[in-house]
């Protein structure tokens, strides 16, 4: 089966290429390229870029990026999906097949695109914890200044027919980390889904699979690692002084373990900031949970009917 390594990006509609570059800074990205129709953004890892930001007269979620494993895997893929492979016109070039999930966002899988340059960040900080001495005659200072995103995570998607989505993401080589049933274990209506990648350790999950509530098909957000703890604090502070909408945080989930923090933006897509999430690979037994109030975070603020909008 071919397989998929990691999330490439995620597309969106804007009205409003301006304010949604405005944001993206303000958040902890930076512009790749513009154009009249459409603004591609970046993290400080090495991605050529990982938002993508469409012109449109209404806001929509369209669709985001997979990485294929190998120039192999990507052929297979088209094989197996009936499509073809082509050149990628966006940033970074290499091969890309288009695919169309049955929520209707395009999924795009690439293979061979140049990287770019890494953007310099701070080292990690060193934690004293009560049983662990590590920063020793070294004091901690952050700057007023947006987190240093270093990478997309993952996007989690509401879907009208779970069971196609879950079986779509399988044939591309995602695989259930922890599933949430309602009323019977028998009744599972959404998966949170990792790569594939044998006996190697990857993220606790790349695509999310969530029924929808209300009979929409639409990203219910789209997730950037940052560097540390501090980092999402001081990214928080950041956007809070000049009043972007706060949806939800600071808090730790239960499935994936992430210190999270969700912010909307313009257009009320959740955009969240997390660090220190859990890792998998095949070896690691995959969870089923019921979906409750309690199921969502280990510790945080309470959350609010708003989140869910």
């Amino acid at each position: 089966m071919p397989a998929v390594s990691d999330i490439a990006f995620v597309r969106y509609a804007i009205p409003d290429l301006d304010r949604m570059e405005q944001f993206l800074r303000d958040f902890g990205l930076f512009t790749v390229r513009k154009s009249a129709s459409a603004l591609y953004s970046r993290a400080c890892g090495d991605a050529p870029f990982c938002h993508v930001a469409e012109k449109a007269d209404k806001p929509a979620t369209l669709g985001f990026g997979l990485y294929a494993q190998s120039a192999a895997d990507l052929g297979e893929i088209a094989r197996e999906f009936g499509a073809s492979v082509e050149d990628s016109p966006e940033p970074g070039g290499g091969q890309r097949v288009r695919l169309k999930d049955p929520a209707g966002f395009s999924v795009d899988i690439l293979h061979g695109q140049e990287r770019a340059a890494v953007i310099p960040s701070r080292a990690p900080m060193a934690f004293n914890a009560a049983t662990s001495r590590q920063r020793l005659g070294r004091p901690i200072r952050t700057q007023p200044e947006p987190s240093r995103v270093q990478r997309l995570g993952h996007v989690a998607l509401f879907v009208t027919d779970y069971q196609a989505c879950l079986a779509f993401y399988q044939k591309l080589g995602l695989t259930p980390s922890d599933s949430y049933y309602a009323g019977a274990p028998s009744n599972v209506i959404a998966s949170f889904m990792h790569c594939g990648l044998g006996e190697k350790f990857t993220d606790h999950h790349t695509v999310a699979v969530i029924t929808s509530l209300d009979g929409t098909n639409r990203f219910e957000h789209c997730a950037f690692e940052v560097l540390d703890l501090d980092d999402l604090m001081q990214g928080q502070a950041y956007l809070q002084a000049r009043n972007y909408e706060h949806a939800w945080g600071v808090g730790r989930h239960v499935q994936g373990s992430q210190i999270f923090d969700y912010w909307r933006d313009p257009w009320d897509h959740k955009h969240e900031h997390w660090t220190d999430g859990d890792l998998v690979n095949r070896d690691t037994p995959v969870g089923l949970a019921e979906l409750s109030p309690d199921a969502l975070s280990q510790w945080a603020p309470p959350v609010q009917p708003s989140y869910f909008r």
